[in-house]
């Protein structure tokens, strides 16, 4: 098969806000100038006046006037590493092609500029091998978003991004001078948006300084433990998320926080109304039937989630309202990687996929003997590929996080990482997370037409009473039921 490869990726604005570079400004005026919104922007028609102004404050530092206007970008034929780079900025909006429904075998490949044609040949050579296994998974009947654990983070993306012009300023800030300046590809990338908007809107342009010195915005700590080979190879046993810290007493302090917004009693009249454990249960009881469940982010939990793939981590970033720690990719070992279970049980299947991955090793490490950079040799990392992370989410993340996560539409990995999660945080705060899990246990199915149907064995496999929440229970009330 002949696949395509290129150079250069693109990131165009293809939308931008009617009103451009005129709300920003108006919001530049409104605090020190008489009359009503409308009157403002009234007088905010003139755009040479209008860049001038927002020129003026921006350089004072007050830059949430730039939040004001919106920019809808394409990237088209970038590598999934920059689609990953991109997606980690929690203040845009993302649609991705999802490498989960869609086959990628013919989607080509993004090439760095690898010095030598060897270097270039053994790349382009070990990215096809890696595209025909993945087809030929598929025609096995692998399903495709178990194949795309072969798919080298090379393979080309494509998406949609929306996003205000302060955190489009962060994220060019970041891939031009911080952590993505390393990449050609991501640091390409940031300069196209970057002229883009100097020519659409060019008074939030000039809060972009060129001259700005490189930021450090990469944390490198692994010299610490050059000499400790556990530092980066976990022992297998290892369990799959730990629980590192969480809010003490959380039951408690949702309470105190739901009767301190709605009751406005002192804190010792709570404190004894809350000596009573069901007078806590009934609070919690009520914040979680609430639509607005605010006093849930009185309670903060953070996980070490071990052995998560590539493929995986994207699914995680999706979550804005977390603080999540993802290593670079630099990291990757290459021995570590996921094998689904649809691949387990075909031995044919079996030796194509870890082939791939001894392949893409055995290229990494030639190239690296050839000088090839760390940053380089990431776009021959398969996505199947594990990396250790943290995650750190409140109560009412965790609401939306377990009931999108545990769902069975869910991705299986994440699945599976998400009921471990809740079976951990039901040990630790039950009378919150007893009542956690996918939407048709919480509430009702949201799936619509692709719904699993499985809804009365889900209450089951979710009740509190199966401490284990395996499917093992459903087997067990049937052979009860005789």
């Amino acid at each position: 098969m002949d696949f395509k490869d290129r150079i250069y990726s693109v990131a165009e604005i293809v939308g931008i806000s009617s009103t451009g570079e005129r709300i920003p400004a108006a919001a530049g005026r409104i605090s020190t100038l008489e009359g009503d919104t409308h009157e403002i922007l009234e007088k905010s028609l003139d755009s040479e006046k209008n860049t001038n102004l927002i020129k003026k404050v921006t350089r004072s530092n007050h830059t949430s006037i730039l939040e004001h206007t919106v920019y809808n970008i394409a990237f088209r034929n970038v590598s999934i590493l920059a689609e990953q780079f991109m997606i980690e900025f929690r203040l845009a909006s993302f649609t991705v092609k999802s490498r989960r429904y869609v086959n990628f075998g013919s989607m080509g490949f993004y090439v760095p500029e690898l010095d030598g044609d060897y270097s270039q040949d053994e790349f382009k050579k070990n990215v096809r091998a890696c595209l025909n296994d993945y087809n030929a998974l598929i025609e096995r009947g692998v399903p495709k978003e178990d194949a795309r654990f072969l798919l080298p983070y090379c393979v080309f993306s494509n998406f949609y991004c929306t996003v205000n012009a302060r955190e489009l300023l962060n994220i060019i800030r970041s891939a031009v001078f911080g952590r993505g300046r390393n990449y050609p590809e991501i640091k390409d990338l940031g300069e196209q948006l970057l002229n883009q908007i100097t020519e659409m809107t060019p008074g939030i342009a000039a809060g972009f300084s060129e001259r700005r010195p490189e930021l450090s915005d990469k944390l490198s700590l692994s010299y610490l433990f050059e000499s400790k080979e556990t530092a980066r190879y976990p022992e297998a046993n290892e369990q799959s998320v730990v629980l590192i810290s969480h809010t003490l007493d959380a039951e408690k302090t949702v309470a105190r926080s739901a009767l301190t917004a709605s009751t406005q009693l002192p804190l010792s009249a709570i404190d004894e109304l809350l000596e009573d454990e069901r007078n806590v249960k009934t609070v919690i009881d009520k914040v979680l039937a609430c639509s607005r469940p605010r006093s849930l982010e009185a309670a903060v939990y953070t996980f070490r989630i071990n052995g998560v793939s590539l493929s995986e981590i994207t699914h995680f970033a999706r979550h804005r309202m977390q603080s999540i720690e993802i290593p670079p990719y630099t990291l990757i070992d290459g021995k570590r990687y996921v094998v689904p279970a649809t691949v387990k049980k075909d031995p044919v299947a079996l030796e194509i996929y870890t082939k791939a991955f001894e392949r893409m090793f055995t290229l990494h490490r030639r190239l690296k003997e050839k000088g090839v950079s760390p940053e380089e040799l990431v776009y021959a990392r398969l996505s199947g590929s594990k990396l250790d992370i943290m995650v750190t989410m409140n109560a009412r993340e965790l609401l939306l996080f377990l009931r999108l996560r545990t769902c069975t539409r869910a991705q299986w990995e994440i699945r599976a990482h998400a009921i471990e999660m809740l079976r951990i945080l039901r040990e630790t705060s039950p009378l919150i997370f007893n009542r956690y899990g996918p939407s048709c246990f919480v509430g009702k199915c949201t799936e619509g037409t692709l719904t699993c149907g499985r809804t009365e064995d889900m209450k089951i496999i979710f009740d509190p009473s199966n401490k284990s929440l395996s499917e093992d229970v459903l087997n067990k009330k049937a052979a009860a039921e005789g």
